[in-house]
């Protein structure tokens, strides 16, 4: 079978890959694996912890499609080769706009070591572009869960597909304002003459990564604007589907490549080795490491479950202690014990 040529009756369209799945997945589990070994080791689960959830999201993803490989087509008889695909689709687009949040996450937090030059306040980074990725997430996975379902109706296929174009398009917006806000970001600190290696070798990485989620962002965008509706038992109409989902080796490059690129960026450059456990100590004018004073968290466990799961949109903490921009004015150790701030060398 020439490569791009569909089967009927394959949930892929074509005969999947038997080799790339094992080492993608295994790929994957090795980078999840020095995820998770880093964030005990630096104590940055709170900072970092998406990126081993995502690792591991993706280690299932392709050793469920491992699976798919021997078991590619659909059956009326049973349903698992159709539900393991799909769980298999979903696992591995979900973790996309996972890992973008985790970069705002992380753009967030040097906006708390460097207040005096951060765009906007540090705790609306998460809040804002969270809030936006959770809808992004949640249009992302309906979307792939009904075009994946290669044995549902042209109709609900057309909805799946509508769904994910929208999640990619509102997904590539927040990701140029992002640029624009890490720019903005980097041309202050370098105004304010900030050299450490903590704001220049995240804001790198940072640039890397979005350019890898921008450029995955854009090819699956063009895989949805063409011809998507799949019909299991036509076979011109599987022939005449975009090119995108006829040959496996785009789906392999654009997706699983770049996103493993992205994870290991992170195991190299783990912000967990530059950015401090607190978000409360940050950087004065001086180049020295201070300490602000801590916000004492009153809310009940359910309303911090509810915080952490929309993103900070609800049931925000009210913060006691001063503003960090306010503290950032003190330029040095003596001015900031004024404040009962007490300094770290740098």
């Amino acid at each position: 079978m020439a490569a791009g040529d569909p089967i009927l009756y394959s949930l892929y369209v074509y005969a999947p890959d038997r080799g790339a799945p094992i080492f993608f997945a295994i790929a994957y589990a090795i980078s999840a694996f020095f995820h998770i070994w880093q964030c005990l080791r630096y104590k940055a689960f709170k900072l970092i912890g998406l990126h081993p959830v995502c690792a591991v999201l993706f280690t299932a993803g392709y050793a469920l499609r491992e699976y798919g490989a021997y078991n590619y087509l659909y059956s009326v008889t049973t349903k698992l080769p159709l539900i393991i695909f799909i769980v298999s689709q979903v696992c591995i687009f979900v973790c996309p706009p996972l890992l973008e949040l985790a970069n705002y996450h992380v753009l967030g937090r040097m906006f708390y070591y460097v207040p005096y030059c951060s765009p906007l306040p540090a705790n609306k980074v998460l809040t804002t572009f969270g809030g936006l990725m959770g809808l992004v997430e949640a249009l992302n996975s309906l979307g792939v869960a009904l075009s994946a379902n290669a044995s549902s109706s042209a109709e609900t296929q057309a909805l799946g597909s509508h769904l994910t174009i929208a999640a990619l398009i509102i997904q590539l917006g927040v990701i140029v304002i992002f640029i624009c806000l890490a720019a903005l970001f980097h041309r202050r600190c370098a105004k304010a003459k900030i050299k450490t290696e903590a704001v220049n070798t995240l804001l790198r990485t940072l640039y890397i990564s979005m350019a890898l989620i921008l450029i995955r962002c854009i090819y699956r965008l063009v895989e949805h604007t063409g011809n998507t509706t799949i019909d299991l038992d036509d076979i011109e109409t599987l022939r005449n589907l975009s090119p995108i989902l006829r040959y496996e080796a785009f789906f392999y490059i654009f997706e699983a490549t770049l996103m493993l690129i992205n994870s290991v960026l992170w195991n190299v450059w783990n912000p967990g080795r530059f950015l401090p456990k607190d978000n409360h100590i940050y950087l004065t004018r001086e180049g020295i490491e201070v300490e602000g004073e801590p916000d004492r968290d009153d809310r009940s466990l359910l309303a911090k479950a509810t915080n952490l799961l929309t993103f900070g949109i609800l049931f925000r903490r009210k913060r006691q202690s001063r503003p960090f921009q306010e503290l950032a004015e003190y330029p040095n150790p003596q001015e900031a014990s004024r404040l009962h701030v007490p300094s770290y060398p740098s």
